[in-house]
């Protein structure tokens, strides 16, 4: 449901107070994937039913948790975007937040209830130091979970980062009936992540979760 109009660029100085520049732990959040730390609809009969439903295009929502970045400097935010708008996709808003798990849930709670957004990806704050919260934020939100993304992820980063992806706590699940997928905050491991899994699956995985979202409101309709 992307709109026609020019990204959002909301950045710490001017963004609501849920948006505040914000931390990504740029020396342990990715576990060498550059600088830093670096659906489960397996029934064959559906498969062709889910495709039908695949969103041609879709409005995404990136969020950069940073404390030393800005959005004029945001490698990682900038592979995200470029990997869906390479793909067709539209990024209606990119956000700033610092590494502070009550302004991470905030931003994320708000994106996923916008009409023009489809999928929230973010990127930082998914090590293991006390100020990585991301993971801690994004949790409570989701309503299903989707280990596959964490579990392929860290397969794929282990050629580049070996035994140390045991460390990576890549997320992904469904809150609102919009996908949202955590990564690491290295411009690497936000390559990878939305090159090779997030981007490919996200037309799929978003016309599943609204389809779900429609069949759940409509059951709650009927029992009223």
């Amino acid at each position: 449901m992307a709109d026609s109009q020019s990204p959002d660029t909301t950045d710490a100085d001017d963004a609501e107070p849920t948006d505040g520049d914000g931390e990504q732990n740029d020396h342990h959040d990715d576990h060498g994937h550059g600088q830093d730390d670096h659906g489960d609809n397996h029934e064959h009969h559906d498969h062709g039913h889910h495709h039908a439903g695949d969103l041609a295009a879709v409005g995404v929502g990136v969020v950069t948790v940073s404390s030393s970045r800005s959005l004029d400097d945001d490698p990682s935010g900038d592979a995200i975007a470029a990997a869906f708008e390479a793909d067709g996709h539209e990024v209606v808003t990119r956000e700033l937040v610092r590494d502070d798990y009550d302004r991470v849930q905030a931003i994320v709670n708000r994106l996923v209830g916008r009409d023009d957004v489809n999928v929230v990806v973010t990127t930082g704050g998914t090590g293991v130091t006390p100020d990585d919260r991301t993971v801690e934020a994004v949790r409570p939100l989701l309503e299903k979970r989707l280990p596959g993304f964490g579990e392929l992820f860290r397969r794929l980063s282990y050629d580049d980062i070996g035994t140390r992806v045991v460390g990576t706590r890549a997320l992904a699940g469904v809150a609102d009936g919009v996908p949202v997928f955590c990564l690491p905050g290295s411009e690497n491991a936000a390559t990878l992540g939305a090159e090779e899994i997030i981007v490919p699956e996200t037309p799929h995985l978003a016309g599943l979760a609204k389809e779900d979202e429609g069949e759940v409101e409509g059951e709650a309709e009927g029992e009223e």
